[in-house]
């Protein structure tokens, strides 16, 4: 337990009182106070006059220029005088305040509010003749702060070796957390006290396609809840992650404080920086209830608006594909037998012997065409349809794909006029095997064909270590090639789903056309090592809380003993909370991901997946605890229709939607899928109870979750 003197606490409070600059949110409910010690720079926050963090260093650690040594972290006494983390003096401080309201392309809310109060704190370093800000903006929801490096003769080129702010948190707190990565968040979440994460650190990983573990570190958003007689909910995060690297959080499970770490290349460098520049905002969001982080916003306003001259072709899509099947083992990505020998230019594919396996073909796309048609949906995700799957992976091989070039059995000009025949359009897949640099030269040639053929999306992949070698997923030169494929995509009017990407941390408010991202452990993961019946529940608090995500739900046919005798893998939920997935998690690209035979068994479920909007005027967070249930209402946009979703962990659990959000006098038809009596995630999990009712904003409905079970409710006005 952390102890301080009463002496020591007079004295630090007689020093804020004289040399600290304080800064109150728009309510006045949370105070931050800004101080030097001794010349290195200090902040602290308090929520309703309690102290939430502690007084917590700020700075940066810098190589000298002729320094960096090959995967070289080491730093020697004599390199401390290169740091911007000491010896500051204030010269200037500059206030400002913004209340606004905005408009996300896509979004939860048809209307975002912004507004915060802002300290700006010119520091001057007078041994080094350089200067820096720091700026702090307070929210209704909490703080967010960044570095900002004005041009100047001793601070123009420089290159970081880590960013040392910290988080100091007074007490011990329940955490929900994964293992830090530079390359990989597909983890599962633990649930510990902070000062427990050491002890399960080593137990909290299983193995990854690419992976760089941080011993010790966690990953954010990092979700932490204060427990006793008045709780508190804390999300630790970071926003704007432009030009820079992602960053991690160091463990000080003793004292309770958290501080940056961030994704280094090979050579140990973590930023390479010209000035003017600035750096992502660090994030904490506070809130006595759970529900109310939910629901924040504040990622999302410490980005800056687009400077996309025509957002009009950015739209939300519900889409199916061609890809559940490969997932789970049935068909293949691969035209030919895997491993062999291709080069792409070279081989003819037209001459390899097809392993028979291939589900990109003519005749099952079609097949997956006339479903996806005959139901609503406007989309048509297909993998595996372009040369080169049979040697991509693991392999470090940077001509890969070249993403333009079809298999022999893949007509993409008679496809893609039998879908658009039929209303739909397909979901182009850029696969890259994590070589980049390869996608960057194939980029225009890629779109080009996409706009020959009018594909408007394109899900990209990077799974694999990262060409060029040495860079890692959320390293800084990865970060920014996420961003110039969203700017080139742009200028050819494409929306991006990228999948083992950075998460994101609000920049679909710039570039609101990477429209989703997977960066996370997704449904694909059910037919791997599996997720935890609580996972769903705790990811809006943690990797939503930047950006929707493509989790892929909809899966109806959870038991895959179903195609493999004797398989034990199965998709830990019912089939009631997969149609609530819909509505507890924001996904603007919505996927049906289960096979469309399984959808025609159960039609009548199947009606809320094609009923369920993607894009939302209103969104109420109704209930919600991390790691145990999610219970969210969202009205539909430009329509007067609800959706209500509901999901629990492995507990069972009663809830009672009020209805109350509902237009008073008005009455409306509710239909509603619930968990059925007999229903169990393990033992029955296709139990499900469908009926309507009519109701009002006076109604309330008792709804029984089962085990990993949910419900979801689609409501109409009754005209």
């Amino acid at each position: 337990m952390k102890k301080i003197t009463g002496g020591a606490l007079l004295l630090s409070m007689m020093f804020v009182g004289v040399n600290a600059q304080s800064l109150k949110s728009p309510d006045g409910k949370f105070e931050m106070n800004f101080q030097l010690k001794q010349g290195v720079p200090y902040y602290n926050l308090k929520y309703n006059g309690n102290i939430v963090v502690e007084d917590s260093k700020l700075g940066l650690r810098l190589f000298k220029d002729t320094s960096i040594k090959f995967a070289s972290e080491i730093a020697k006494p004599e390199d401390a005088k290169f740091d911007l983390n000491n010896g500051f003096t204030k010269t200037d401080e500059k206030r400002d305040s913004k209340n606004e309201t905005w408009q996300p392309v896509l979004g939860e809310k048809k209307n975002y509010i912004n507004h915060y109060n802002e300290l700006a704190v010119t520091l001057n370093q007078a041994s080094a003749a350089r200067s820096i800000i720091v700026k702090f903006r307070l929210f209704n929801d909490g703080l967010g702060f960044r570095y900002e490096f004005p041009q100047q003769k001793n601070l123009n080129y420089f290159t970081i070796r880590e960013e040392d702010s910290e988080i100091d948190f007074p007490t011990d707190m329940k955490a929900w957390w994964m293992v830090a990565d530079y390359d990989s968040q597909e983890y599962q979440y633990q649930e510990t006290k902070i000062s427990e994460i050491p002890a399960r650190w080593d137990k909290a990983f299983d193995a990854n396609a690419s992976q760089s573990l941080v011993k010790n570190a966690v990953q954010s958003p990092l979700m932490l809840k204060k427990e006793g007689k008045e709780p508190l909910y804390i999300n630790v995060a970071e926003a704007a992650v432009l030009d820079y690297p992602a960053s991690h959080l160091e463990v000080d499970a003793q004292n309770f404080k958290f501080k940056t770490h961030l994704t280094g290349d090979r050579q140990g460098a973590k930023g390479y920086i010209q000035t003017p520049s600035v750096t992502p905002w660090r994030t904490i969001i506070v809130a006595p209830k759970a529900e109310e982080v939910m629901a924040s916003k504040m990622i999302f306003n410490l980005n800056e608006p687009t400077k996309y001259k025509d957002t009009s072709y950015i739209h939300p899509t519900k889409y199916m594909g061609v890809w559940w099947e490969m997932i789970i083992g049935k068909s293949q990505w691969a035209y030919a037998e895997p491993e062999s020998n291709v080069r792409i230019g070279q081989t003819d594919f037209s001459k390899l012997t097809p392993t028979g396996k291939h589900a990109a073909n003519n005749t099952k796309v079609k097949e997956y065409i006339d479903f996806a048609a005959e139901n609503g949906f406007q989309g048509l995700l297909i993998e595996g349809w372009n040369i080169g799957w049979e040697d991509w992976f693991g392999h470090s091989k940077e001509f890969v794909f070249d993403f333009i070039t079809p298999y022999p059995d893949f007509d993409i000009k008679m496809l893609n006029e039998y879908a658009h025949s039929k209303g739909i359009k397909l979901i182009m897949h850029h696969e890259t095997s994590g070589s980049a640099t390869n996608y960057e030269r194939w980029a225009d040639k890629a779109f080009q064909l996409m706009n020959k053929y009018g594909y408007d999306a394109v899900k990209t992949g990077y799974v694999g270590d990262i060409i060029p070698r040495g860079e890692h997923h959320y390293s800084q030169w990865t970060i920014n090639h996420f961003y110039r494929i969203a700017e080139k995509a742009n200028e050819y009017k494409i929306m991006v789903n990228s999948h083992e990407s950075v998460r994101p941390t609000g920049e679909s408010r710039t570039y609101p056309n990477y429209i989703s991202a997977e960066a996370a452990r997704g449904t694909e993961y059910e037919a791997f090592g599996g997720n935890n019946p609580d996972h769903q529940t705790i990811l809006p608090f943690t990797r939503w809380m930047g950006g929707s995500m493509d989790y892929t739900p909809g899966i109806f046919q959870t038991k895959l003993d179903y195609y493999f005798p004797g398989d034990k893998r199965f998709v830990k939920t019912t089939l009631a909370k997969q149609l609530a997935l819909y509505v507890t998690m924001y996904m603007p690209l919505q996927m049906a991901a289960d096979l469309p035979e399984n959808y025609k068994k159960h039609m009548d479920a199947f009606q809320f997946i094609k009923d369920v909007a993607a894009d939302w005027d209103d969104t109420k967070i109704l209930s919600a605890e991390p790691g145990d249930y999610v219970i969210t209402a969202r009205k539909a946009k430009g329509t007067e229709n609800w959706f209500v979703g509901g999901i629990t962990d492995e507990n069972r659990r009663d809830y009672t939607v009020d209805f109350s959000f509902l237009d008073k006098g008005k009455k409306y038809e509710a239909t509603i899928y619930e968990d059925g009596k007999d229903a169990d995630y393990i033992n029955n999990p296709q139990s499900y109870n469908i009926y309507k009712k009519e109701i009002t904003s006076k109604s309330k409905i008792n709804f029984k979750m089962v085990r990993s079970g949910g419900f979801a409710v689609s409501i109409k006005p009754v005209k």
